[in-house]
């Protein structure tokens, strides 16, 4: 019993310690980018230029988001915004890593452009009526 028990944290302890993939951190800095600009975009000291960038919302399995990193980086817009310098240049590491390191990883599923335009919110819970 205690043999088993040894075993079995042994094996979550090599578990977490696993480093991450290339997919996951594709994963966590796509989502990491898409909340920051949610950030940015609600911000009380949002500067106007802020709201004339292009959407950034990200899903990694959608071909079109390479179109619209590039298109996100490019933008002249925003040029002395410090918070948008930032997030232009994690977008551009973005678009790196899922061109060059982890093309053999990120598996595209769609390239419906659209749904990058208007994302799928996830379903909510069904109300409950009050009796």
């Amino acid at each position: 019993m205690l043999l088993s028990l040894l075993a079995l944290l042994s094996a979550a302890l090599v578990t977490s310690a696993a480093p991450p993939t290339c997919y996951s951190r594709v994963l966590a800095l796509s989502k990491e980018i898409t909340e920051s600009f949610k950030e940015l975009q609600t911000s009380k000291a949002v500067d106007s230029c802020v709201l004339m960038l292009p959407r950034l919302y990200l899903d990694i399995h959608n071909y079109c988001v390479l179109a619209r990193l590039r298109e996100f980086v490019a933008s002249p817009r925003c040029e002395r915004v410090l918070e948008v310098s930032e997030l232009k240049e994690k977008a551009r590491s973005l678009y790196t890593i899922m061109i060059s390191y982890c093309r053999r990883d990120v598996v595209f599923l769609t390239d419906d452009c659209n749904a990058l335009e208007s994302p799928l919110l996830p379903p909510m819970e069904p109300s409950i009526p009050e009796s």
